[in-house]
This record gives C-alpha cells, sequence and structure tokens, in this order.
C-alpha cells in the first residue's frame, strides 16, 4: 500500500532524576552528598532509509515515545542514557509541526536525518550542587521533560520530470517505454492509483528519474477525483511534461485539457507554473491528431513533441530534450530559509524569559524556562523551594511582581500550582 502522508503524535524520554543521598559509612566521616545525577531521555530521529518508498510503517502508529532516562542513584552512580528512537523514513520525506506550521526538516538527499524531539537532560543530583558555602546539600532536581510535538510527515518524491494529464492520455505506457518501470495499463481512467518512478537513460548516458502522476480531473485541487492526493509530488520535480491525447480520441479538446492542467497546478501550488514544461503530443498515430497539433500550435509558444507511445515513436527525441534541459538547470531546494525552523539564538535584543498577568483567581507567570524550572525542582525539602525561590527573585519575577502592584498574601500560579506572595 502506497502511504504519502501521515500525522503522527512525538514524546520524546524524559531525563532520569537525580538522587539525594549521603555518605554513610564507618570509618568516614563527613562523607558529604553522594547522589548521582539521572540519565538523558531518548530523543525521536528520522533518518532516511533509500529502501523504503512509502510511509505505512507509520500510518498505523498514533505516538511514538522515547524511553525515559535512568534515574541517579546513590553512591554517586548516575543514570544510563536511554538509547534515542531511530525512525526510517523514505527519501524525500517533509516534516512539519503542525504547532507552527514550519518545516522542521527536508530529508532530501542519503543518509540525512534529524531530531525531530530532543530528549530531556537528566536531573542533577545532589554530589552535584556540593560548594564551599553549602558542602551538604539537601536537594536534587528532576529530570528534564522531553519534547512533545504534533507532525505531518508526506514524502514528496524526488523526480527530476514529472508526466501531468488528464486519465487516459498515455502517460503509464510512456514511462514504460523509457523506462524499466511497469504501471498498470488498462483503457480505462484512473488505471494509475500511485506515482510510478522510473530512471530513464538519454542517448548520451545521462539519466534521470521520471515520474508517472495519476491523472488530474477539474477540481483536483480541491479533492475532487483522486484530488491533491498526489500534486505533492509534482512539487520537487525540476520539469513538467504535459502528457495531451492530441487525438481527441475521447471527445476532448487538446488545447482545453493543457488550460484544465495548468489551472489545477496553479491552484494547487503557483510554483509550479514558474517550473519549465514540454507538451508531449501522444496519440499522433491516430485521425484529427495532425489537424488537431496544428490549432494547438497556434495558441501554445512551448517545445512541442509528435509521439506514438503505443508504438514507441518519437519518445528518443523527447528523452534527449528533456536530458538536456535537466543539465542547464540548477538544482533549487524546495523551500525556502523563511518556511523551515531555525534554532539560531540572537541575543541582540534582551527581552524578559516570562510573562506576567492577572486573573480572577490571582497572578500568573508564563514562560519556557521559568516553567521548565519548575517542572525540575523537587518540593521535598526546605533547601530545594529556597533554592526555586532564589532563581525566581534573579530572574526579576520578584520586582516585576511588585511593580504590577502585588500585595502580601496573594496567590500566584504557575502551570497549576497556586503559592502565597511574599515579600
Amino acid at each position: 500500500m502506497f502511504v504519502d502522508e501521515v500525522i503522527i503524535k512525538v514524546e520524546a524520554g524524559d531525563g532520569g532524576d537525580g538522587c539525594t543521598a549521603f555518605r554513610r559509612e564507618k570509618y568516614v566521616p563527613m562523607g558529604g552528598p553522594y547522589g548521582g545525577n539521572g540519565g538523558h531521555g531518548a530523543s525521536i530521529i528520522f533518518k532516511v532509509d533509500e529502501g523504503l518508498h512509502t510511509l505505512l510503517d507509520l500510518r498505523y502508529q498514533k505516538v511514538l515515545k522515547g524511553k525515559k532516562g535512568e534515574n541517579g542513584r546513590g553512591k554517586n552512580q548516575h543514570g544510563a542514557a536511554s538509547e534515542d528512537l531511530i525512525v526510517k523514513v523514505p527519501l524525500g520525506t517533509v516534516v512539519t509541526d503542525l504547532d507552527t506550521n514550519l518545516i522542521i526538516a527536508d530529508l532530501s538527499k542519503k543518509n540525512d536525518e534529524v531530531v525531530v524531539a530532543k530528549g530531556g537532560r537528566g536531573g542533577r543530583g545532589n554530589s552535584a550542587f556540593k560548594t564551599q558555602t553549602n558542602t551538604a546539600p539537601n536537594f536534587s532536581e528532576k529530570g528534564e521533560e522531553g519534547e512533545k510535538r504534533t507532525l505531518k510527515v508526506e514524502v514528496k518524491m524526488l523526480a527530476d520530470v514529472g508526466l501531468v494529464g488528464l486519465p487516459s492520455v498515455g502517460k503509464s505506457t510512456i514511462i514504460s517505454c523509457v523506462s524499466r518501470s511497469k504501471p498498470k495499463i488498462a483503457a480505462y481512467h484512473f488505471t494509475t492509483l500511485n506515482p510510478n518512478l522510473g530512471v530513464v537513460k538519454a542517448s548520451d548516458g545521462f539519466s534521470f528519474v521520471m515520474a508517472d502522476l495519476p491523472g488530474l480531473i477539474e477540481g483536483a485541487h480541491q479533492g475532487e477525483g483522486l484530488g491533491d492526493k498526489f500534486l505533492r509530488h509534482i512539487e520537487r520535480t525540476r520539469v513538467i511534461a504535459h502528457v495531451i491525447d492530441m487525438s481527441g480520441s475521447e471527445g476532448r479538446d487538446p488545447y482545453e485539457d493543457y488550460l484544465l492542467i495548468n489551472k489545477e497546478l496553479a491552484s494547487f501550488n503557483e510554483k509550479l507554473m514558474k517550473k519549465p514544461q514540454i507538451i508531449i503530443a501522444n496519440k499522433m498515430d491516430l485521425e484529427k491528431a495532425k489537424e488537431n497539433l496544428a490549432k494547438f500550435k497556434e495558441k501554445v509558444n512551448l517545445e512541442i513533441y509528435e509521439v506514438s507511445a503505443a508504438s514507441n515513436q518519437g519518445l528518443d527525441k523527447v528523452v534527449d530534450a528533456l536530458a538536456q534541459k535537466l543539465k542547464e538547470m540548477p538544482t533549487n531546494p524546495l523551500y525556502d530559509d523563511s518556511q523551515i525552523e531555525c534554532h539560531i539564538l540572537y541575543k541582540f535584543e534582551k527581552t524578559k524569559p516570562f510573562t506576567i498577568t492577572k486573573d480572577e483567581d490571582g497572578w500568573v507567570i508564563q514562560g519556557s524556562e521559568i516553567e521548565r524550572i519548575f517542572k525540575m525542582t523537587k518540593f521535598t525539602t526546605d533547601e530545594a523551594i529556597y533554592r526555586f525561590a532564589r532563581k525566581l527573585r534573579r530572574m526579576g519575577i520578584d520586582d516585576e511582581l511588585e511593580k504590577l502592584g502585588a500585595k502580601e498574601g496573594d496567590s500566584v500560579r504557575i502551570l497549576d500550582f497556586y503559592f502565597e506572595y511574599k515579600n
């Protein structure tokens, strides 16, 4: 089964918790803190496997979960890091974060891989907090939460040339003649239900990949017929080859067919209209084909190649022309920088890492950094609570609350937990 799009949740593993322990041995006075750090949680990595051509393995998986890192133990024993979860995907896979609509990765090269969800770091044990002024810290950290994301994973085939056209114009016959691809060929519409790829070799030895895409009909970009299910595969092609039944054997006007297909391509993605195009005038051995071609040439100013795929006539010229066109064309990336997620941290402007608002229950503190610190704090000892309070003060939260008019005894909320404000 050909599956080229899935939506899946990924949850990286949480980091292991740090340990609070002390060395207590008969002949070791003042043993001190002895708790180890937690291990790193498993990240989730998508990696290209050239042997795969479909996302069938992901279709029935609702959630991919990484394992939690091992907790730290006494005797300064650090927890083991969990092994990353590596998920094999086909070449040409595009991963999109549905929360931000940004492209996480375009895996279009051999051995490409990307971390789609980063595992949480392990919490530190109390040994890690030992200082000259605090030689026996009585607290440790929880492990950091792993990243959670909802992703759209789609395959956009890497083909140099895409054959497009209405159903039954001869696309499958053409690709079967010029390559070793063996698509199903029959005299009815929508014989081709899945895209077919074939490697084509020109007379000078230059080779390229051609894709036979399922037939489009009017309204395809809105889901009519096979809909836009396979239009995404045209986005990667460098040259679009219109295959047109120039004989009008099904009672259609070749020029109207040409306009209809271009309309569907433009409605799906305007960028497709900027790609180089050629016309493959098929079924030229049938009656009325020459007459229709003469009228067609008066209206369309593109390279037109006359062929009869059924008898394998004229296809060598088409292949050589496509090869020459591809040699002269640069290879451009599918996405520009504005569409791809960027992890570069710019430090030119200092911004507050939190926001403070007020609702009917009191003050609400939000911000990824403060929430991360809160989740990693074990509120089991007074020392851990004081440490958390000092972090809030250093971040400027106390001063900001005072500026906003917070009063002694006011309720302050971080996530779902409430605290009492004190000066």
